[in-house]
């Protein structure tokens, strides 16, 4: 049989409508009745649990993971919007997929990564691939969530990471995670890919430095407090238009924090890693990122650049044809940060820029992803988490012997 994949959209507003008819084109499309696994990346305009339910009932209740974003990118659409609605259905003998998630991780990342590691570990097998992860993009924190699942994590060899943190619509108030039935927030849905493939990645940012280096000297965790000696939001607010404190989504989305590449990661990206600045503290001075930062640490203000994200696509293309050589993908899962979308494209710009990418990758290859909080996937070995980044994985199956 192989592996058979298909991706289904729906822009209804009727929630149910809407599932059923992204569930029925992705079983069309796959050319299956039943699949063996469901990814689903939703938009929050609609009511979750009856979106969830009509594409459970739609696809004979296979397993499903996946989460909200602000928008979905499939082949046939990138749009970003409050209704829309992608899956994508799976029916395969050489791929298998088992699904786990955690509640409740507001503030516990490092239990989370315990909690998590403990339903992950009965589903590890000896050909496990990869594991996929949608987590709560306003409450997670990846450096402890990362130490505590990797030092409880029973896997033979490192398990490569890959997913994006679940969206809402700018709002920053409620973002979902989708596991089976259940719809729920400040959580973690996973995925465990096992069998006779692997996983092709590329990744990309497009960010450049402005002004000069800075230095952290008050911090815990990932909160920022002071750099250079003053409260973070004091030595940030140069860089930040006049009007930052009443839109302050707007002023984050084009300045972010670039810290140095480590060593280790430097052959396989670029010189900087980008942090997105989720949260803010008016009357501490404080800024909060997504992963964890230390007193001394050095940083740069970066903002986007439109010619180094169109080439930053290219390179990404590159990477994964290096790893598939000629095999042809399965299926396609991008993880796409907000801030890559219309908030620095223009609509046009925007399809082509993904268009192009698909082209080069394939263009009926089953694509599907969403545009996220923040992004995962490895760099070389070592699994990172990025933001305003690009992270496309495309899977592969093994070529069978003639």
């Amino acid at each position: 049989m192989g592996t058979s994949a298909g991706v289904g959209h729906s822009f209804h507003r009727d929630p149910a409508v809407a599932g059923k008819e992204a569930a029925r084109k992705a079983l069309e499309q796959a050319k299956i009745d039943k699949p063996d696994f469901v990814f689903v990346f939703a938009t929050v305009g609609y009511n979750q649990k009856v979106l969830i339910k009509a594409i459970r009932e739609a696809t004979s209740r296979a397993p499903l993971s996946g989460c909200s974003g602000e928008g979905i990118i499939t082949q046939e659409t990138v749009i970003e919007t409050n209704f829309g609605v992608s899956v994508m259905a799976i029916s395969s003998d050489e791929l298998r997929f088992k699904n786990a998630r955690v509640k409740e991780i507001a503030g516990q990342s490092y239990k989370a990564g315990e909690r998590l590691a403990e339903e992950v570990n009965p589903l590890l097998t000896s050909d496990d691939i990869a594991c996929f992860l949608f987590a709560d993009g306003l409450v997670f924190d990846f450096d402890p969530f990362w130490a505590a699942f990797d030092k409880s994590l029973r896997s033979k060899s490192p398990l490569p990471l890959f997913g994006g943190l679940a969206a809402d619509n700018w709002t920053s108030q409620k973002t979902y995670q989708y596991h089976d039935d259940d719809v729920f927030s400040e959580g973690i849905s996973c995925v465990v890919m096992s069998g006779k493939g692997d996983v092709a990645w590329g990744i990309n940012h497009g960010c450049v430095p402005i002004g000069t280096k800075r230095t952290i000297t008050r911090s815990k965790g990932n909160i920022i407090y002071e750099i250079d000696g003053v409260p973070a939001l004091e030595a940030l607010k140069d860089y930040f238009e006049e009007d930052w404190i009443d839109h302050w989504n707007k002023t984050t989305l084009n300045i972010c924090l670039g810290f140095k590449t480590p060593e280790h990661l430097r052959k396989g990206y670029e010189e900087y890693i980008i942090r997105y600045i989720v949260g803010k503290d008016d009357r501490e001075g404080s800024v909060t990122i997504q992963s964890d930062v230390r007193e001394g640490t050095d940083l740069w203000l970066v903002r986007r650049d439109k010619e180094l994200i169109t080439s930053g696509m290219k390179a990404i293309s590159r990477q994964i044809k290096d790893k598939t050589g000629t095999r042809k993908p399965k299926f396609v899962l991008q993880f796409e940060c907000v801030g890559r979308g219309k908030v620095v494209f223009r609509e046009g710009e925007k399809i082509e820029l993904i268009r192009s990418l698909q082209k080069d990758i394939g263009g009926d290859i089953p694509w599907m992803g969403f545009y996220t909080y923040g992004e995962i996937g490895p760099i070389t070995k070592y699994n990172c988490f990025h933001n305003f980044t690009s992270v496309i994985s495309a899977v592969c199956c093994k070529e069978r012997e003639s």
